[in-house]
């Protein structure tokens, strides 16, 4: 069937000449003034087959936003967006693992595991207790489990390897090599992501942001390669190395094999820069306010005047003993001094692996510096920096008195590992979308550099990666609004199109970014 569609601002003109041309027929009336109507195409649905569509990917997949997964989210998750789209192009039913509340969160045999999704409290992020008080989290992955199966195998925090993983749905592993996310929707506790996706037969499938959480576990750890999930929760269990590209293309060839092993078609992505994402980009290098008499303090030698004193020296040592040169020397030493004033804008203290380790020489002088604008902070440290470890103690501000540890912070050396990793990977999954005519690819690492240099119009909206007020980028710095996803959704379809002969974008038949919301209120529930 054909949609006609009618220029808005024409509807009053046209009530006007109806009124004053009763005896007229509206083509007529159209046609005498030069305003036929505007006929788009009729849906096609080219070589796909969208009869059973399955999603396969992690967080992005899933729908989770706001630090959290929960009933809205999902709904307006970017496969689901999908898949109301391909029901009009013959596609099925898309069911999807829905959570028990919209206040995210999960629980197991009612203690909870994860938290509740965050809100904008009028300044920032917030959780959503510290609106509207204690909540109930009903989602638990022991009481309350659905069955499957699902369409929907979005599991938030999966890394590459974690979708062949025949453990990651074993309750028993929660807390170190099983994912809750997974154990509440696996068909067995031996099951893998990929088998339980492949069980369902799917005619067409999207592989989306495989390798995010290769790369992000160690990003949001700020490079020190521990788990941070009491900060952040993204179901990232474990250790969080960056994965070895070499594992990485031998998992993601594997899936891609699979999918298309029954002649189905889809659409992958490729990797972001994580680094360009809010949670990474908000919390400035410099935000310490001191006075003159405080930046005194810290500059004499009984602060850091002493420490910049020993680092010369020590330099001053190594210099003449060791193969060190003077201009290598003095190029370290620039960047270890710490040097304070009566300003707005001090920058905070660091610790940085990548200086030379001075303790055999001095036990003192540890690997500190201060913070430069090429340095990345992780949005918790937002709230961190500047609180003091010994309450009531001005002399122990973390920041300042006290170095930020390596969580914090990731150095430009840390960034560089990230980076060398994504392009790893996407150099994969490029490759892997040029042999493969059954294979689309959503150029997302593209998508969100440019949300995050110059915006994107989408419709009636200008959205960018700002923290809040871009419009794209969720609460938690990381995951994408319900706009975003409907973006993402619209940039899925364009590549179907351009791919495999659908006209979804030239019939009309794409989401309306107007009914995707950019915040949640405290208030849903």
């Amino acid at each position: 069937m054909k949609k006609t569609i009618i220029n808005p601002k024409y509807i009053y003109l046209l009530a006007t000449l109806i009124g004053f041309t009763a005896c007229n027929e509206i083509d007529d009336v159209l046609a005498d003034n030069n305003m036929q109507e505007k006929m788009l195409p009729e849906l096609t649905s080219g070589t796909a087959d969208f009869s059973n569509y399955v999603s396969i990917g992690a967080s992005f997949t899933a729908g989770f936003t706001d630090n959290a997964l929960f009933i809205n989210s999902q709904i307006n998750s970017f496969p689901n967006i999908l898949a109301n789209q391909f029901a009009n192009a013959g596609g099925g039913d898309f069911t999807q693992p829905l959570m028990s509340d919209n206040f995210g969160g999960l629980a197991a045999g009612g203690a909870r595991i994860t938290e509740p999704r965050l809100v904008f409290n009028g300044s920032g992020p917030a959780g959503l207790e510290s609106l509207i008080g204690p909540v109930t989290v009903s989602t638990d992955i022991v009481l309350n489990k659905p069955t499957g199966p699902f369409n929907n195998m979005g599991i938030p925090g999966a890394k590459s390897f974690h979708l062949l993983s025949d453990s990651y749905g074993d309750l028993a592993g929660v807390g170190s090599y099983a994912n809750p996310y997974f154990v509440r929707i696996a068909s067995s506790s031996s099951a893998t992501v990929i088998e339980d996706a492949m069980a369902q037969s799917p005619t067409f499938f999207t592989l989306s942001e495989i390798g995010g959480n290769d790369v992000l576990g160690y990003a949001l750890s700020g490079g020190d390669g521990q788990d941070r999930k009491g900060d952040f929760d993204v179901s990232s269990y474990g250790v969080n190395d960056i994965t070895d590209p070499t594992i990485f293309g031998n998992v993601f060839n594997g899936l891609v094999t699979n999918l298309t092993s029954g002649g189905a078609k889809g659409v992958v992505t490729n990797v972001p820069y994580i680094t360009d994402l809010a949670h990474f980009t908000t919390v400035p290098h410099n935000p310490i306010p001191l006075d003159a008499a405080t930046a005194g303090y810290l500059n004499s030698v009984a602060a850091y005047g002493a420490y910049n004193a020993g680092i010369v020296d020590a330099f001053a040592y190594l210099v003449a003993n060791t193969p060190m040169t003077q201009e290598m020397a003095d190029a370290e030493i620039l960047k270890r001094t710490i040097t304070f004033e009566a300003s707005t804008t001090n920058s905070v203290v660091i610790m940085d692996e990548s200086l030379t380790d001075l303790t055999a020489l001095n036990p003192r002088l540890i690997s500190m510096r201060q913070a430069t604008e090429n340095d990345l902070f992780v949005l918790p440290a937002s709230t961190f920096i500047g609180t003091e470890a010994v309450p009531g103690n001005a002399q122990t501000v973390n920041g300042v008195a006290i170095p930020l540890a390596d969580k914090w912070v990731l150095t430009p050396e840390e960034q560089e590992e990230i980076k060398n990793a994504t392009d790893a990977y996407n150099a994969i999954i490029s490759t892997t979308a040029d042999t493969n005519d059954n294979i689309a690819l959503v150029d997302l690492n593209a998508m969100l550099k440019e949300l995050a240099s110059t915006g994107i119009t989408y419709g009636d909206y200008n959205l960018n990666a700002s923290l809040v007020t871009g419009g794209a980028i969720s609460l938690d710095g990381v995951h994408l609004t319900a706009r975003g996803y409907s973006y993402m959704a619209f940039k899925f379809l364009e590549a179907i199109d351009n791919n495999f002969g659908s006209n979804f974008i030239d019939s009309g038949n794409i989401p309306n970014p107007g009914d995707y919301p950019t915040n949640y209120s405290h208030t849903l529930q």
